[in-house]
């Protein structure tokens, strides 16, 4: 919760680099540009949340008080684009300008919230909300909650406590609905409770294949490899007929390639016990090591399926 300035304390005049640096909104920005490749309209967003928060801060303590503002957020994309990195960054900005008291996530999903017989909801639900109080509630797959086809579903118990604590609770607590576009824009529908209660809809898009490439790249250096260039032009091939295919999940699935990767290459090196290796045999990732991968040879819709989260 934002304090509240004493009126006879007003302030008149604000340095806004330092009000930035103070609030750690400059460090967490540059963080999240570092976490996160590509992904400006989602980095632009952000920023313009932040900006506004820290005008009413600078606001109240100018003594030009006014409603706090609405800060449920709805993030909306495929597995894999950073919504659960976004969330985080985004609690860490909110608790930096005192717009929430600790500056936690609680990532929850349906399971967390609804109970399977009567009675078994309400303190599931209100558990978490205890837990999440003066933070962030970031609810993945949102739209699982309501299951209009199941009569004896109890998800609607939980959604009425959700937007009543979302509501009478506002200034203490952040809630952030996450899931795919489509079915978060079918939720919003049936519930039209909870987009009356959302300021912020922020779409994840997918990435580009070129920053698919370069998330890999980045990977396999954080982890001390490096890619020949042959297998470079294989991972290229490789991550343009992966994305074709069922169950691929952006960075997510590109961090299970290179985990195969790393395997595979592993095998090749012990494959033969009596020869000597340098660092750059350790380090370095052939074509062969890419191009081994089912979906190159015909078990694409098994390679897929093993990469499912």
């Amino acid at each position: 919760m934002l304090d509240v300035p004493n009126p006879t304390t007003t302030e008149t005049a604000f340095d806004l680099r330092k009000e930035a640096e103070a609030a750690g909104i400059t460090s967490t920005l540059q963080q999240l540009e570092q976490e996160l490749i590509g992904l400006k309209p989602v980095k632009n967003r952000v920023r313009q949340i932040a900006s506004l928060l820290l005008v009413e801060r600078m606001r109240q303590r100018a003594g030009r008080a006014s409603a706090p503002p609405t800060l449920h957020m709805s993030f909306t994309g495929n597995p894999g684009t950073g919504k659960t990195t976004v969330a985080l960054r985004m609690a860490k900005i909110l608790h930096g300008l005192g717009f929430v008291r600790r500056g936690q996530v609680i990532s929850v999903t349906r399971d967390d919230l609804v109970g399977q017989y009567i009675g078994h909801t309400a303190p599931k639900t209100k558990e978490i909300l205890k837990k999440a109080m003066g933070g962030v509630l970031f609810i993945d797959e949102a739209y699982y909650l309501h299951r209009p086809d199941n009569e004896r579903d109890y998800g609607q118990e939980a959604i009425e406590i959700l937007l009543q604590v979302m509501e009478n609770q506002r200034e203490d607590l952040v809630v952030i609905l996450a899931g795919y576009g489509e079915r978060m824009t079918s939720f919003f529908a049936s519930n039209p409770g909870f987009r009356s209660r959302i300021a912020h809809h922020i779409e994840f898009p997918d990435y580009s294949e070129a920053e698919l490439l370069f998330i890999a790249e980045l990977m396999l250096q954080e982890r001390g490899y490096r890619l020949s260039s042959p297998a470079r032009d294989a991972l290229e091939r490789y991550i343009a007929l992966r994305r074709t295919q069922p169950f691929f999940s952006n960075a997510r699935s590109i961090r299970n390639a290179v985990d195969r990767i790393r395997l595979r290459q592993a095998d090749r090196l012990v494959s033969d016990l009596d020869r000597m290796l340098d660092i750059a045999d350790l380090e370095t990732i052939d074509a062969v090591d890419v191009l081994a991968s089912r979906v190159f040879n015909g078990g694409a819709a098994a390679d897929a399926r093993s990469a499912k989260p």
